[in-house]
């Protein structure tokens, strides 16, 4: 796993997989690896009730009827929408279910405006067909066909981002369960339908702030369960997730660098005054572009250690997090610079006078990276 980048879900948690699946006596549907409540207790972590031998993390920071209502959904054999606002943890969850399930999370379809029906289907072999003809060996299979054959978990990411020809192409394989492949020959001893096995389905995730860009049909809603996932607004919960994404990053990377909880503080508290003043303006212009999302925030605390392990003198300071996150949410100039220098001094200044603390640091990090980027 070390020479991985980015291990998935399957390979970095697979010992802890190999434990669960080794104690579970629970019904499993289908052909799941884990039961319905091994699958929550991965995600969602093991607590003292559970009773069991060692810990288990938890690696999803939400509401458990989220979760639960995803692993109903999937052991029902319908696909499963998961919507919400940038960087609430939709793809990330995602990635966990199709791990907990079938060890495989990595069959996915990235939704974009060139994604073609082949892409959720199949293609050929170009070479392969020019040689032998057009057959099952000649055929490629998306990865969603590659779920259907395996009985696995296909994943589906930025649905509403495709156009409505490849959503309508999903409408039969969620209604009926298998692909036609009309170029080869009925009982020319290439089986010309794909059917699914038990197990198959798909978990899409979908943007709502891309809504009006290709909705989707009401036949195509019809055959998904919609589980939405707000926005973390508890000030715990969020400091748990990023909190819980540093510590990946700095084990990845070796860094020995201690995130003090007072600076922690400075940028939950700072992505809680921007989003108050996002939610209070009159129109887009007086908003920051960036969605001020929690995975914005973890972007911009990773920046900010990055730098200070590197360039810094390996300590985490107030103004190394306010210049990183001047330079992460500034997107639009002069209109994002603006923003955020009305926030230094309306906010912040008057903050760092009666509180103290951080604040004072800050707000000079912040005010010297807005000169440099002017």
């Amino acid at each position: 796993m070390s020479d991985l980048l980015r291990a998935p879900a399957e390979i970095k948690y697979a010992e802890e997989l190999d434990w669960l699946e080794s104690i579970d006596d629970n019904p499993k549907p289908f052909s799941w690896r884990l039961s319905p409540k091994m699958v929550r207790l991965f995600i969602l972590g093991s607590e003292r009730a559970d009773g069991l031998d060692r810990e288990v993390s938890q690696k999803w920071f939400g509401d458990r009827s989220f979760v639960e209502r995803s692993i109903v959904t999937l052991a029902s054999d319908r696909g499963l929408l998961l919507i919400g606002d940038p960087g609430t943890g939709k793809s990330w969850l995602a990635e966990l279910l199709s791990a907990a399930i079938c060890r495989n999370s990595t069959l996915v379809v990235q939704g974009t405006a060139g994604t073609t029906e082949d892409h959720i289907k199949y293609s050929w072999n170009v070479s392969m067909v020019i040689a032998k003809g057009q057959s099952r060996e000649s055929m490629i299979p998306s990865p969603i066909m590659t779920a259907m054959e395996a009985g696995s978990i296909g994943r589906f990411e930025e649905l509403t981002r495709s156009t409505s020809d490849v959503q309508d192409a999903l409408i039969s394989i969620l209604s009926e369960k298998y692909i036609s492949v009309p170029e080869l020959e009925s009982g020319s001893g290439d089986d010309n339908i794909v059917f699914a096995k038990p197990g198959f389905s798909i978990i899409a995730t979908a943007n709502s702030r891309d809504r009006g860009v290709n909705d989707l049909s009401s036949a195509l809603k019809r055959r998904f369960n919609f589980v939405r996932i707000p926005v973390v607004t508890n000030k715990r919960s969020e400091a748990e997730i990023v909190r819980f994404r540093t510590e990946e990053l700095l084990r990845r990377h070796s860094i020995d660098l201690d995130v003090p909880p007072t600076l922690l503080d400075v940028l939950l508290q700072s992505f809680a005054d921007l989003r108050a003043s996002a939610a209070a303006a009159g129109s887009d212009d007086e908003k920051l572009e960036s969605a001020l999302s929690t995975a914005e925030q973890i972007g911009v605390l990773e920046d900010a250690v990055l730098h200070s392990n590197f360039f810094g003198e390996h300590a985490l300071t107030a103004r190394t997090l306010a210049s990183s996150l001047v330079g992460s949410l500034t997107r639009r100039e002069p209109e994002d610079l603006a923003i955020l220098n009305k926030y230094l001094h309306g906010v912040v200044e008057p903050r760092s006078k009666e509180e103290g603390g951080s604040w004072p640091e800050f707000l000079e990090g912040g005010r010297d990276a807005i000169a440099t980027l002017s």
